[in-house]
């Protein structure tokens, strides 16, 4: 049973196949700018297409931010400057 999931063809719905590795490092500091907000408040940032949330951060924001956590699809980060 397919459960309306569609993997291929013109149904395809954004599958991209397996997440490479991220483009960022726990640990290490970015210079991002914070384009949009997430439904829980904090700021997007991207690195490569790869989503930075940013704590606290706000929409047109440039900052430095240190990268906290790293998922398969996101990575959580907090301003450092």
């Amino acid at each position: 049973m397919n459960y309306g999931r569609s993997y291929g063809g013109s149904g395809s719905r954004g599958f991209r196949g397996p997440p490479g590795p991220a483009p960022v490092e726990v640990g290490k500091e970015y210079e991002l700018e914070v384009t949009e907000v997430s439904k829980r408040g904090d700021g997007v940032a991207r690195v490569q297409g790869f989503v930075i949330f940013v704590k606290r951060g706000t929409v047109g924001q440039k900052a430095t931010v240190k990268i906290d956590q790293i998922g398969n699809r996101f990575a959580i980060g907090t301003i450092v400057s």
